[in-house]
């Protein structure tokens, strides 16, 4: 019997008024022959009525504690205790006091609407009689009251995450558990999902443990737990890490020059914590005793410097490269970087139309990404720029109009043309059964490789991507950002000149996303055309040019900077990424109700 472990002098002790207190919480798990510390003498507590961010990418041991307070997993050491209730001596009774939202919510998706919140009523015992008020309630507060009687399954992504909270909520708890509940749902629908969270909260009086991998939410948290690789490495308000970093952060300019090229520049300086792509400058951030005057790339003469506002991913960053060690150095791959081949159209989209019996998904929309270009293609959920993006891949036939990749017809050539192409999916399309060794293996042979090219460019991927020491792991037991290293080196084992990413950072760390972006702005520069899909407004920053998609239409299309110019108001005068693609989604909705009205 596993005894948990007294709390030690400097850790919290149980208190009734507070909604959560940890103290030295530790768990392991064996994966294989491996023994995996997920969670590492954690200890922490929360205020009641607030809304608390647990903060740490895929890996870091959220999911593993909100299920240890839910009374669903055992603690190897330590103890939690709810609202001064000790989770292990007594699970039922603290599952009377929380709601808990796993990442996968379990939605009945051949019920309606209103038969899924009927059987959630079912399942948590809600009175008939009081049923008609809360449904009322939580229906008006998800904007779900129009689509009670559609089936769950042809809900949006984030209809679906709204109607998952409403039945989590179906009775009203002291304490709610959220985890990740705005993973893989667009800019609009994560911003609506928190208006949610914030009326729980100023309104019910409700205590919120929230569990999130994208960095700008926790801002939005009135206090934030940091975790990472089962460690908690920070907690406090946001505003003191972000503040933390006053004076460190920059943005640089070196008119003339490519950004990519700058950023590689700048990023393996000494002193230099981060540099990262912004729109057409660099967003610099540096360590503590370096000045912005010493900064001095080779090659860049003519460099603009100015001050920017900190955030808290800056010090989220920082803290991770202290604790790893890790600096801002590019990464092999980018060590040479030559200027793209030429400027013609690799992928050509004319009067694109896909139609799903009388629904039409895509609807005549047009566009061309030139070699050697990074594309961003972004959209709210349903917007259709997936199936944009799988008739671009040849994964899906287009109802009308013409689609060209590197020079083929898609309609003619869709083999050859796949063979000019990577596709690196949302889920990485590995074979967790596989070795390392045998998934690199059985992309070299999928993509028609010699034998002798076979064995260079597998060669190749165990060096550049460092996965030699992990050649006969299993594919399935790697951490993520091992995952997506792989994913990538099997997506370009054949060399193709168009690479398409289907968001392809989702989840991971930071760091892991920084050297992902490093080799893809180095693939770039060296001629290789890239389409990418994502919800990380940041990561469009990247992009060269970018659409925005919105029922199967273009709404706009351009630069960044020029997308956040034109959403500049005297009362938003310096507009995020995210801030432009809201205003746009949000006109064309007011003007289609409009119309419609």
């Amino acid at each position: 019997m596993v005894v948990a472990a007294m709390p030690a002098p400097n850790e919290p002790e149980p208190d009734s008024a507070k909604p959560l207190v940890i103290a030295g919480i530790t768990r392991h798990f064996h994966i294989g022959k491996r023994l995996v510390t997920a969670l590492d003498k954690v200890s922490a507590s929360t205020a009641p009525g607030l809304v608390t961010g647990l903060i740490g990418p895929d890996g870091a041991g959220k999911t593993t504690l909100m299920r240890l307070i839910a009374g669903l997993l055992r603690a190897d050491a330590g103890s939690i205790h709810v609202f001064g209730t000790d989770v292990r001596a007594a699970p039922l009774v603290v599952q009377g006091m929380i709601s808990y939202m796993p990442q996968r919510f379990g939605l009945y998706e051949d019920l309606t609407v209103g038969e899924n919140l009927d059987l959630y009523a079912d399942l948590q015992g809600v009175a008939t009689a009081a049923r008609a008020a809360r449904y009322a309630e939580l229906l008006h507060m998800t904007g779900l009251a129009d689509f009670t009687a559609r089936l769950a399954g042809r809900l949006s992504g984030g209809m679906k995450q709204k109607l998952g909270l409403a039945c989590t909520l179906i009775r009203p708890p002291r304490l709610l558990l959220l985890d990740e509940p705005t993973v893989g749902v667009d800019p609009v629908s994560r911003r609506e999902l928190w208006q949610i969270v914030d009326h729980l909260v100023r309104k019910a009086g409700m205590s919120v443990l929230l569990s999130t991998a994208y960095l700008d939410e926790a801002e939005r948290c009135d206090e934030v737990l940091l975790l990472h690789e089962g460690q908690l490495i920070g907690s406090g308000q946001p505003g003191d890490f972000t503040q933390a970093m006053a004076g460190r952060s920059f943005q640089v300019r070196a008119p003339g020059r490519s950004k990519r090229a700058l950023q590689a520049a700048l990023a393996p300086l000494a002193g230099v914590t981060d540099a990262v792509i912004q729109g057409e400058a660099v967003r610099l951030v540096l360590d503590a005793h370096t000045l912005p005057a010493t900064i001095s790339p080779p090659g860049f003469d003519d460099l603009r410097i100015t001050p920017a506002a900190p955030r808290f991913e800056d010090r989220f960053v920082d803290l991770l490269r202290g604790k790893t060690g890790a600096t801002a150095a590019v990464m092999p791959v980018a060590a040479e970087i030559i200027a793209p081949v030429a400027a013609e159209a690799v992928i050509e989209a004319v009067h694109l139309v896909k139609q799903f019996g009388a629904f039409t998904a895509v609807d005549d929309i047009s566009f061309s990404v030139r070699r050697g270009e990074i594309f961003g293609l972004l959209g709210a959920n349903g917007a259709g720029k997936s199936t944009t993006f799988r008739m671009l891949c040849g994964l899906l036939p287009a109802t009308s109009g013409h689609l060209r990749v590197d020079g083929y017809d898609l309609r003619h050539a869709t083999a050859t043309a796949r063979g000019r192409l990577g596709y690196m999916a949302q889920k990485f399309s590995l074979y967790g059964d596989l070795s390392v060794m045998q998934n690199l293996r059985f992309f070299a042979a999928a993509y028609g490789l010699s034998r002798q090219r076979r064995a260079e460019r597998i060669g190749w991927a165990l060096r550049e991507f460092e996965l030699a020491p992990l050649a006969d792991a299993t594919s399935r037991d790697l951490p993520l950002g091992f995952k997506q290293r792989m994913a990538l080196a099997c997506a370009l084992m054949h060399e193709p000149d168009v690479l398409f990413l289907d968001e392809p950072t989702s989840g991971v760390d930071p760091l892991a996303r920084r050297e992902f972006w490093q080799r893809i702005n180095a693939l770039a520069e060296r001629g290789v055309t890239v389409l990418v899909t994502t919800h990380f407004m940041d990561e469009a920053e990247y992009c060269d040019r970018l659409v925005i998609m919105a029922q199967g239409r273009i709404l706009a299309a351009g630069t960044s900077e020029a997308l956040k110019q034109a959403a500049r108001t005297a009362s938003q005068p310096e507009p995020s990424m995210e801030d432009a693609f809201i205003a746009l989604i949000m006109a064309d909705s007011a003007k289609t109700t409009g119309q419609a009205a």
